[in-house]
């Protein structure tokens, strides 16, 4: 594996531990009654690492010459398995509507499916513009519900999170529009590239 590779690699570890982390309280509040603010700093600062490292793979391959097939399907993986990670926390938390996730799920795993059909005929499809814009508004909203999470658990009050929880609802339901759109700009790419029907 190549160093931006790694670096790739290094939110598949990160997102199980956001995860637990996040669950901890929410599974076994007895052992939490003294409360759960230490889980804050420990989530955002997995958070922003995993962002982080996104942010900067691709410039590592590009500034080493390591741009490769792997790595342009790599990537778009390790950041789907972190964002269901994200949704899927506060999908159970109660922040996010099942269905919405559900539809993200069907999404995501229809561009893998669709990957894999054109990596069959040597093509490796990399993210696209509305991939990459669908991204940036999941982010946007993990973003805004960790902070309705970290509002509630450090005792801001009820208020505070239900504001913050529509915020981060409505960004959500717009980034699953968001990926609609895209997964018919790469649905078109598929069928131009004559791999498919």
């Amino acid at each position: 594996m190549t160093l931006a590779d790694k670096i790739t690699a290094s939110r598949l570890v990160l997102a199980p531990f956001f995860f637990i982390v996040y669950l901890l309280p929410v599974f076994f509040p007895a052992l939490f009654a003294d409360g759960s603010q230490w889980t804050v700093p420990v989530l955002w600062t997995l958070f922003i690492v995993s962002e982080i490292s996104d942010m900067i793979d691709g410039k590592v391959a590009r500034s080493r010459k390591e741009v490769s097939d792997f790595g342009k399907l790599f990537d778009p993986f390790a950041d789907t398995l972190v964002q269901i990670t994200y949704f899927l926390v506060f999908v159970i938390d109660r922040i996010f509507p099942a269905a919405l996730f559900l539809v993200v799920l069907y999404r995501e795993f229809s561009i893998l499916f669709i990957r894999n059909l054109m990596l069959k005929k040597g093509i490796a499809m990399g993210a696209r513009m509305g991939g990459k814009i669908k991204t940036v508004t999941y982010i946007a909203a993990g973003a805004v519900a960790l902070l309705a999470v970290s509002a509630q658990r450090l005792g801001f009050g009820e208020p505070v999170f239900f504001v913050l929880q529509r915020i981060a609802l409505i960004i959500f339901l717009i980034s699953v529009i968001i990926s609609l759109v895209s997964f018919a700009d790469y649905l078109s790419v598929y069928r131009k590239s004559g791999t498919g029907v």
